[in-house]
């Protein structure tokens, strides 16, 4: 007789015997196909399902016991435009620990379990770090056994695949759904309606309340797609819920009938290019138009299907915060507090300080950038042309708001323009992260110098006004894919001397401090370096036909391609040491390997400049004999989760933006995890890294935050450094001679004016303190042992940048939001038989 306990039936499920059968039936049942001309792509998809399978009981428990959880408990709700989550397959198989087990049967089968990973496309969710913090968070959140649901849009191209052409990015379509995505299931039956345009009717009720209703132009569907998120070694397994645009009727018979046959698709396709693409390109108006259905279009889908699930589970709406903690991560779906706002008075009867109430207790709000241009501000026109009922609840919004202040704080005519929602400075504007900031109870920075200047400058005004509100929330990463994902060797010898908790508890790789001065621990820790750097050397040799030494040192700069972040001050000294080289070919040069990857945004000029400027570079030093092995520089495209292969075998991180411009970076804490070494300004989670690893373990560089402003302050003129420092104008005159352009001089002239004539980033300013701190780098890495004691002891002193960390602020500081343990229910095989309700 079959035992039907839970235990039991897990065990058997994850047998190499039941594995290979469910491999071999999925394979047959699921994708049609039998091993003689199945592709590598169809085995991918069998084992996927295979896993899959074993995560649906976990999956299904966690939904139903998250929608039969008691009034005091909380659901946290992720609003983000982009969730970078990565490659899922690996992933699961560590979270379930089942990866022996599957590799095996995957061995046992003819197979091999990396080549079948690699067919895995990586999810078009997401292209930067806010993407990616908001994929670690859901990681921890599942971790941590926080019922959290996210919610995204399920974009069809993602954003773009980078090729590089003659030195140049080129953007192609990132097909990332093409060959189908065995991790989701679509949920039509939870469809909701967003509306478009319009106008709106207002009225008075019987009891004297204005009422308003509104008469959109377009109605758009929205149908839900779900995607399980595991949590390590637990049942936990919350929903990434991604939302697809459709037309309500996607084909128009009558007008086919008549031979208008674009006519009859066009509300599909008009409504289906709302989740397209990631960030469309807004620097024309139907570009912003789009951009700003598409975060609208995920703030009402993800609202409306709260309210939903509230309701159903028999909550009122009054209670919708204690069961709801809504997270904007960054101002994109802002425009959930109005939305929420129009969903309780409109369609719920809820009157204006109530619905203001519940809504500013629902949402928090997190600040990701401090650039002014990053603050995201939306025309009145396009706003109230497209969200005619949404401008009407701004503009009382902001009508009340600005009369407390002036009841409150007196008639300072500067400070009221600065605060009120709408910027009159010239074309009229909504200002998202006021909206933002007066909608939430809770608003943070995500690292102790960025809340600074929040609450300093940028949001100064309204910490004047709300103190209470602000707080830091120091980002994090998940230790279970950057590390023991992505760097097994790593992780066995971590663990043969720790143990295994820290996977969960990061702050116990202090143990390791015992080891950073046992030779034979330090030998093995470089020899795990070594063999990951051979490994990168390979792939490097096989993708882009350049040989590097894998025991050189390996100097890697990995983020989005911008001026504020500065590979363009990498470049100068990667110049310099080739300058000195050719004025000295017998000149003692510490070998170095540097590698770079990143994407400039496709209308980002100066951006793809750089991306040119660096294999320019890399073109004439990589094949220069007098150069040799001592210097290489390379270029890795197409920078997304699986540019993780990077971040293990790293000697040095380069985090090198202008002081008081990063906001945080989760990079530099990614690098500082696998033990490599940071070179950085005083800027962002740097300063955080160097005070947990130690002065003498962090190589600093460079003006402080409050250096910049006041250099600026005074007046700051790049022609001072230029001629005022030999090298740095022999380096500059070199580029700008054409010597890495076939003799062009015109190619990087763009990049050398704006530093020679603005240099707004300060690059001039910081080239000296760079170039020494290179170079007392590279003394360093002479003394082998000492370097590696410096790399473990960094390893050893990040526990604090674990995204469970943080989850774990958040969670008892502004979600207030505690874990719930999941109970699988017991197999009984009469609880299977079908019930069908007449």
């Amino acid at each position: 007789m079959k035992d039907t306990s839970s235990d039991n039936d897990n065990q058997q499920q994850v047998s190499i015997e039941n594995l290979r059968h469910s491999l071999a039936d999925n394979l047959f049942y699921i994708t049609g196909k039998y091993t003689e001309i199945a592709t590598l792509n169809d085995f991918y998809l069998a084992l996927a399902y295979t896993v899959r399978d074993r995560l649906l009981p976990r999956w299904l428990n966690t939904v139903r016991t998250v929608t039969q959880l008691s009034d005091n408990t909380k659901v946290v709700s992720c609003l983000s435009s982009e969730f970078m989550v990565g490659p899922h397959l690996v992933n699961h198989l560590i979270n379930l620990g089942i990866y022996d087990q599957v590799r095996q049967a995957v061995e046992e089968s003819g197979l091999d379990l990396q080549k079948l990973a690699e067919q895995e496309p990586e999810p078009g969710l997401g292209n930067g770090s806010l993407g990616r913090l908001a994929a670690c968070y859901m990681d921890s959140l599942s971790t941590l056994e926080i019922p959290a649901i996210g919610y995204g849009i399920r974009y069809e191209f993602g954003t773009f695949k980078q090729q590089i052409r003659d030195g140049w990015q080129v953007e192609i379509t990132d097909k990332w759904l093409q060959k189908g995505n065995p991790w989701e299931i679509v949920r039509p039956e939870s469809a909701v309606e967003v509306k478009f345009g319009g106008y709106t009717e207002g009225y008075t009720d019987e009891e004297g309340n204005y009422q308003a209703t509104w008469v959109p132009h377009q109605v758009v569907k929205g149908i839900p797609y779900d995607t399980p998120i595991s949590g390590y070694k637990v049942n936990t397994v919350n929903t990434l819920r991604l939302w697809k645009a459709e037309a309500p009727e996607s084909f128009n018979f009558q007008a086919f009938n008549l031979g208008d046959y674009y006519g009859a698709v066009d509300q599909k396709v008009v409504s289906e290019n709302i989740t397209k693409v990631l960030y469309p390109n807004d620097e024309h108006i139907p570009g912003r138009q789009l951009r700003l259905e598409q975060q609208f279009f995920l703030a009402s889908c993800a609202l409306q299907d709260m309210i939903r699930w509230h309701l159903k589970s028999g909550g009122n709406l009054e209670t919708f915060p204690d069961k709801f903690a809504v997270q904007l991560n960054d101002t994109h779906p802002a425009i959930a507090i109005v939305e929420l706002m129009r969903l309780l008075m409109d369609e719920h009867d809820i009157q204006w300080h109530d619905a203001w109430e519940i809504t500013q207790q629902t949402f928090s709000y997190t600040n990701h950038t401090l650039l002014p241009e990053a603050l995201e501000k939306w025309p009145v026109n396009l706003l109230g042309r497209l969200l005619p009922r949404h401008l009407e609840i701004i503009y009382e919004i902001n009508r009340r708001f600005l009369e407390e202040v002036r009841n409150s704080n007196g008639r300072d005519g500067h400070k009221i323009a600065r605060l009120s929602l709408i910027d009159e400075t010239g074309e009229r504007y909504i200002r998202m992260a006021n909206l933002a900031c007066l909608g939430s109870h809770s608003i943070n920075g995500v690292a102790e110098l960025h809340t600074e200047l929040l609450t300093k400058d940028t949001l100064g005004d309204f910490y004047e006004l709300f103190p209470h509100k602000f707080s830091n929330k120091t980002n994090g990463v998940t230790p279970r894919r950057w590390l023991v994902q992505n760097n097994p060797g790593m992780t066995k010898l971590i663990s043969e001397k720790i143990g295994e908790h820290w996977i969960t508890h990061l702050d116990d790789l202090r143990q390791l401090e015992g080891f950073a001065d046992d030779g034979d621990f330090r030998y093995r820790w470089g020899q795990v370096k070594l063999d990951l750097k051979r490994s990168l050397a390979g792939h490097i040799q096989q993708r882009l036909g350049v040989t590097v030494n894998p025991e050189s040192l390996f100097d890697v700069q990995v983020k989005p391609i911008h001026e504020y972040k500065r590979q363009h001050l990498n470049i100068l000294h990667i110049v310099t040491l080739y300058h000195r080289i050719k004025q000295d070919p017998t000149v003692n040069i510490t070998p170095r390997t540097f590698i770079f990857a990143g994407k400039a945004a496709p209308g980002y000029f100066m951006a793809k400049l750089m991306i040119k400027l660096i294999h320019s570079v890399a073109e004439v030093i990589n094949h220069d004999p007098d150069v040799g092995d001592r210097l290489k520089v390379v270029f890795l495209p197409d920078y997304n989760v699986l540019c993780q292969i990077l971040y293990p075998p790293a000697d040095l991180s380069e985090q090198i933006s202008t002081a008081g411009k990063e906001v945080s970076g989760t990079g530099n804490m990614k690098f500082c995890l696998n033990g490599a070494l940071t070179i950085g300004t005083w800027d962002a989670a740097n300063i955080e890294i160097c005070q947990e690893v130690g002065q003498e373990n962090f190589f600093r560089f460079g003006l402080t935050a409050d250096e910049v402003y006041q250099r600026k302050a005074e007046g700051y003129n790049p022609w001072d450094y230029y001629y005022g420092n030999s090298q740095l104008k022999e380096i500059i005159d070199l580029i700008g001679s054409g010597h890495f352009a076939d003799e062009d001089s015109t190619l990087f002239q763009p990049l050398i004016d704006s530093l020679l004539h603005q240099d707004q980033y300060m690059l001039f300013a910081d080239y000296q303190s760079y170039l020494d701190c290179q170079d007392s780098i590279s003394r360093v890495w002479c003394d082998r042992d000492r370097w590696l004691k410096m790399s473990i002891l960094n390893t050893a002193r990040c526990g604090k940048f674990s995204s469970d960390r943080a989850i774990r602020e958040y969670c008892d500081q502004i979600w207030h939001s505690s874990p719930v343990s999941i109970q699988l229910a017991d197999y009984v095989q009469p609880q299977t038989a079908l019930r069908v309700d007449s």
